[in-house]
């Protein structure tokens, strides 16, 4: 027997069931064309899914993962019925012609809109967003998993199990967050076996100065040191406790001064070691906690940034862990794959849901704002709701090229 198609419960309306206004205020139309000229996707001619529509198509899908395809493109055609032209007659296309649509379109329009547009939008009022004079940034990365079809699997890979491998194949991807905001930005994918301190080598250029970068101990290398700093932000990256971090200087605080080299060798020839200052500590009466954590910072002036400050600063770096939560769990959906049946519609997909979830994430920090609230103190599953359920009438997507 056929599965029955999801669908949106019977009556709904546009008004209640798609925000079209949410995605194009934090993405305007003039920018999806741009992105759509400069990587020369446009439409040359009518079709019943222009190019812009469908990438307007390719973030709704993020923000309803449970419903089917067509249902999506139905509602979105409806909303830009309703918007612009209620006598207007618009042709829903069938699951080929949605596919095709997909395909023709790609992932680099996406991929580029990302690109411009993603980035911090914390103001100096926005509480959680900020340490003394520094926006607080972390990193991190991780997995989603992709529909289980050849082409995925060769070129996403799966990960191992104990017996066999695993049920999906997987994609791997890094990116930074904004604190209080918990804006996804400047992030890179691949395939599983890639691991996250290549992709950081590509994410960490984004950094630039007035930035306090977090990190988990798994990023902390002399390059990648090196790449992030040379940007001009600080870093507050957490190191193995068995490093080998030599105390040059004694600081008042109980921090100290101490080098990181690339190598044993140039260690050992103390040749170009790179001056951090390390900050040793433990968590007493804390169930769990390991027997001592130790931080290397940019940040050499303890006056500046006091050691317990800076230990106490570093356990916000799980705001990116609850920001990852949210992409995967609430927005995307628990045990919920990425629908896409091609690699590139994957990645198209991926883009998608990076700005579905950015677009939330802006309403919820203009609300928070408003009320004069840190934005962690708004539920971001309310918030999709919301966004699922009402549109702003404002702003409209044209439905013609």
């Amino acid at each position: 027997m056929a599965r029955a198609v999801a669908s949106l419960p019977a009556g709904s309306r546009i008004t209640d069931y798609i925000s079209l206004g949410v995605i194009a205020k934090y993405f305007p139309v003039e920018k999806v064309r741009e992105a759509l000229a400069q990587t020369k996707r446009t439409s040359v001619r009518e079709r019943d899914l222009p190019a812009h529509v469908v990438v307007y198509y390719v973030i709704a899908l993020a923000l309803y993962v449970r419903s089917s395809n067509r249902e999506v493109l139905r509602c979105l055609l409806e909303g830009v019925q309703w918007l612009l032209d209620p006598k207007a007659v618009l042709k829903v296309a069938g699951k080929s012609g949605i596919s095709q649509a997909r395909s023709r379109l790609g992932a680099e329009p996406l991929k580029s809109l990302y690109a411009t547009i993603v980035a911090p939008i914390a103001e100096r009022r926005t509480k959680g967003a900020w340490y003394r004079e520094w926006r607080l940034i972390s990193l991190d990365g991780s997995t989603l998993d992709a529909a289980d079809t050849v082409e995925n699997e060769k070129a996403f890979g799966r990960p191992g199990a104990s017996r066999g491998s695993s049920a999906f194949p997987k994609l791997r991807f890094v990116a930074l967050l904004e604190h209080g905001t918990h804006v996804l930005w400047a992030a890179q994918m691949s395939k599983y076996a890639t691991d996250e301190i290549t992709l950081a080598q590509d994410v960490v250029p984004a950094l630039h100065k007035g930035m306090l970068c977090l990190a988990d101990r798994f990023f902390p290398g002399y390059k990648l040191w090196q790449t992030a700093a040379r940007t001009g932000a600080d870093l507050l990256w957490r190191t193995r406790r068995n490093a080998h971090l030599d105390v040059d200087q004694r600081l008042a605080d109980g921090s100290y001064l101490s080098r990181i080299y690339a190598s044993t060798s140039d260690r050992r020839n103390q040749l170009n070691g790179i001056v951090v200052r390390v900050i040793d500590y433990r968590l007493k009466g804390v169930k769990g906690a390991e027997s001592i954590y130790r931080l290397i910072t940019t940040i050499l002036d303890p006056k500046l940034a006091p050691a317990k400050e800076l230990a106490a600063l570093y356990h916000e770096r799980w705001e990116i862990e609850t920001a990852l939560d949210e992409l995967k769990t609430h927005l995307r959906g628990a045990q919920i794959v990425l629908r896409s049946k091609t690699p590139e519609l994957v990645e198209q997909e991926f883009w998608g849901l990076l700005m579905a979830h950015f677009a939330i994430r802006g309403l919820m920090h203009e609300a928070a704002l408003k009320a004069d609230q840190d934005p962690d103190r708004r539920s971001f599953l309310h918030s999709v709701r919301v966004v699922q359920r009402r549109m702003a009438r404002s702003f409209a997507i044209p439905p013609l090229a």
